[in-house]
C-alpha cells in the first residue's frame, strides 16, 4: 500500500508537533519566571498556615512560628489565628479577621465555596475541625462542615473536583507513628459526609506532599515516625511515590531521586509535570540548627504519563511546610519554614515566562 505525499506531510508535521510540545513541557520548571510580592503582616512569618484563593483574593490564616526566641535558644512555638487577605498581586494585605482559635497544620485547598480548612494542631491538640473561608468582599464567613472522623495533622490533601482527599499525618502532637489512612468528602453530595478509603499499604507518614493528575491522587515522600528507646518520636525520611485512583486503589511508583519532605503543597501541575518546589531532604539533619544552611532549592519534577523523575531548576528560596496556590496565571507560595524553626515572611510568585 502506497502512502501518499500529503500524508507523508502530515505524518513529519505531527512528529515535529509533538516534539515541540514535550520540548515546551521540560522547559516549564526552568521557564518559571519567580518574582516577590507584598510579605504577609507577620514580620517573621510562620508555617503550616491555611493559604489558597477564594474567588479572586488570596488568604492565609493561622499557622505558627517561635516569636521571643528559636526553638534552639529555648523558644516557644505560639500558633496564631489571624486571617489576612491579598486582594491582587500589586496591592497590600489587609487584616480581615481570625480563625474561632489558633490553628495550624491542616490541609487548606481552593473551593469554588471558599478556602476549605482542614484539621490542623494547636499548642496543646490536634484537631478535627473542617470549615470554609469566604471572604464576601466586606466580611469574613466561616461555613462550617462536617469535622473528620478523626483528629490530624501534618497530613497531605488535594481537591479533586468536588471530593476532597485528605491522607496521612499524626492524631496527637507527641505521637510516635504516623498515620496512612485516606478520607475523602464529597463537598456536593447529597449527604456530606468523609469516608475512609483504602489505606495506603506503605509506612505511615507526616508532612508528605500530595498532587493530582487526570482524577488521581499522588503521594509523594514526606517522614514515618519510629520511637526510640526513651520512647520518643525519631525521623525517618522517605523516598517512594504512590498514586491512588477511585475505583482502582493504590498503586507503587518510581522512587523520587531522594527524600522530599514538606514541599510547597498541592505539587503544582506545570504542563504535564507535577513538581516539588524544593523541599527538605533530611541532608542537613545532623548539622546544628543554628548552621543549618536551609532546605533544598532544586525543582524535582514527575512526569506521570512516563512514570520518571528529572530535576528541573531551582527555587529562589525554599519555603516549606506551606502551601504552593494557583492564583490566576501564577503559582504563589506564601511565607513557610526556610531553616529548621526559622519562618520567612516573604511571598514568592511564579509564574511561565
Amino acid at each position: 500500500m502506497k502512502t501518499s505525499k500529503k500524508t507523508l506531510q502530515l505524518h513529519s508535521k505531527i512528529a515535529l508537533l509533538g516534539v515541540f510540545l514535550i520540548s515546551i513541557t521540560r522547559l516549564l520548571a526552568a521557564e518559571l519566571l519567580w518574582e516577590k510580592l507584598e510579605p504577609i503582616p507577620n514580620s517573621i512569618g510562620v508555617a503550616g498556615s491555611f493559604a489558597g484563593i477564594d474567588g479572586s483574593v488570596l488568604i492565609v490564616a493561622g499557622g505558627a512560628n517561635f516569636p521571643a526566641k528559636k526553638p534552639w535558644e529555648g523558644g516557644t512555638k505560639v500558633w496564631h489565628k489571624s486571617v489576612s487577605i491579598l486582594p491582587n498581586p500589586e496591592e497590600r494585605w489587609r487584616s480581615v479577621g481570625t480563625l474561632v482559635s489558633p490553628l495550624g497544620y491542616g490541609v487548606a485547598l481552593s473551593h469554588p465555596r471558599g478556602l476549605l480548612c482542614i484539621g490542623g494542631s494547636s499548642a496543646t491538640e490536634h484537631h478535627r475541625d473542617v470549615f470554609i473561608l469566604h471572604w464576601t468582599g466586606s466580611r469574613l464567613e466561616t461555613e462550617i462542615v462536617p469535622s473528620l472522623p478523626e483528629r490530624r495533622a501534618g497530613m497531605a490533601g488535594v481537591l479533586i473536583g468536588n471530593k476532597a482527599y485528605i491522607f496521612g499525618g499524626t492524631d496527637t502532637p507527641n505521637a510516635t507513628s504516623a498515620k496512612a489512612t485516606l478520607f475523602a468528602i464529597d463537598l456536593a453530595g447529597k449527604k456530606t459526609e468523609w469516608r475512609k478509603l483504602e489505606q495506603l499499604p506503605a509506612a505511615g507518614r507526616i508532612l508528605s506532599t500530595a498532587g493530582t493528575y487526570e482524577g488521581s491522587l499522588y503521594i509523594f515522600g514526606g517522614v514515618a515516625l519510629q520511637k526510640n528507646d526513651d520512647g520518643k518520636p525519631v525521623r525517618q525520611w522517605l523516598r517512594d511515590a504512590w498514586r491512588y485512583t477511585p475505583g482502582r486503589g493504590w498503586g507503587r511508583l518510581i522512587d523520587l531521586p531522594r527524600p522530599a519532605v514538606a514541599a510547597p503543597a498541592p505539587a503544582p501541575l506545570i504542563g504535564e509535570k507535577l513538581l516539588l518546589l524544593g523541599s527538605d531532604d533530611g541532608s542537613k539533619e545532623l548539622r546544628l540548627p543554628s548552621e543549618h544552611p536551609g532546605f533544598s532549592k532544586a525543582i524535582l519534577a514527575y512526569d506521570p504519563i512516563k512514570d520518571v523523575w528529572e530535576e528541573d531548576g531551582n527555587v529562589p528560596q525554599t519555603q516549606v511546610t506551606t502551601s504552593a496556590v494557583v492564583w490566576g496565571n501564577r503559582w504563589v507560595i506564601p511565607s513557610g519554614e526556610i531553616r529548621p524553626g526559622i519562618r520567612s515572611p516573604e511571598v514568592w510568585s511564579a509564574l511561565l515566562r
